[in-house]
């Protein structure tokens, strides 16, 4: 009897080792996978980076997720499917790092200003496309964005984007970098602002030539043959177009870039023949009175070049 029953608890205690054996081995295969074995206690020495997963497909906010829920410093504090969602979210919930699907706008140049207008002061954006050109990655990175991730990117590049990000550095591939490298080069070739913004007419570059001449509304109205009125009018546009704020900034921002070059003041008869023959929006200019007569060169020479513009208001 003691022979058996000695039997009996030996092939027991062997089948209750078989079964604690693969009880034992379970967390091995989560540690075995990259991400896991770099959870090490090198990882919990990591700040936390709170991430905002703002993308219209569901399959990728769950497949992020899950890659993000593999790290202990990466936590997923809002997931969000529809812009307005994403608007909100990113301006009451404090995150790090906003990964925003380009997809939740049918403008995805001005969803990312606004993004970047409302997100919590600290949080950094990195736009998610499956293909981004020259002049949008170049336009992204202007209006805020600090990283740019493709639709397929692997799951080590996306935490290791998340985290380059969050620490300040910008997130671009080799090709993407090239383009702003070339735009950078072009732009200070020019020594000017981008293109779109110099698009000056034949009066507004009048205007100007009048104020770096320290001209006042009243002796530029004169010699452009329009009213001081439109003369103002027509200074607050070259102002937004060319980011200045008032008639000093304007005048340095000329002779720095040589704004005027090739084009002079033209004086008496000739100047209000440009201006009319222009027709460049100033439909209410009206023909100077009779007997007015345009400041002579050496005479707007000698007018003040402090940037005053006496009684003619903040233009």
């Amino acid at each position: 009897m003691s022979i058996a029953s000695n039997g009996i608890k030996g092939r027991h205690s062997k089948k209750r080792r078989t079964r604690h054996k693969p009880h034992a081995a379970t967390p091995r295969p989560a540690s075995s996978t990259p991400a896991a074995s770099a959870a090490s206690p090198a990882e919990a020495n990591l700040p936390l980076l709170r991430i905002i997963i703002a993308d219209s497909e569901a399959i990728f906010r769950v497949g992020m997720s899950k890659i993000f829920a593999q790290w202990q410093d990466l936590q997923v504090v809002a997931q969000t499917e529809t812009l307005p969602q994403t608007l909100t979210a990113i301006s009451t919930i404090p995150a790090d790092v906003i990964l925003f699907e380009l997809g939740l706008s049918p403008s995805p140049a001005d969803a990312i200003s606004e993004v970047a207008a409302r997100a919590i002061p600290g949080a950094k954006l990195v736009v998610v496309t499956s293909r981004a050109g020259e002049q949008e990655t170049v336009d992204y990175l202007r209006r805020g964005v600090r990283g740019i991730l493709a639709r397929s990117v692997s799951p080590d590049l996306l935490v290791r984007c998340v985290r380059k990000v969050a620490a300040g550095e910008t997130w671009l591939d080799k090709q993407a970098v090239n383009w702003v490298i070339e735009a950078y080069r072009t732009q200070t070739l020019q020594g000017i602002a981008p293109p779109q913004q110099l698009r000056l007419s034949d009066k507004e570059m009048m205007i100007i030539s009048g104020v770096t001449q320290g001209m006042k509304n009243k002796e530029i109205a004169r010699q452009v043959g329009t009213t001081e009125q439109v003369v103002k009018n027509y200074l607050r546009k070259i102002y937004d177009k060319l980011h200045v704020v008032d008639r000093l900034e304007l005048a340095l921002y000329s002779m720095h870039h040589r704004l005027l070059e090739g084009h002079g003041v033209p004086s008496g008869e000739a100047a209000e023949a440009n201006a009319f023959a222009q027709g460049d929006g100033a439909g209410s200019d009206s023909p100077p009175a009779a007997g007015d007569a345009a400041p002579s060169p050496p005479q707007a020479a000698a007018a003040s070049a402090s940037g005053k513009n006496g009684k003619n208001g903040p233009a």
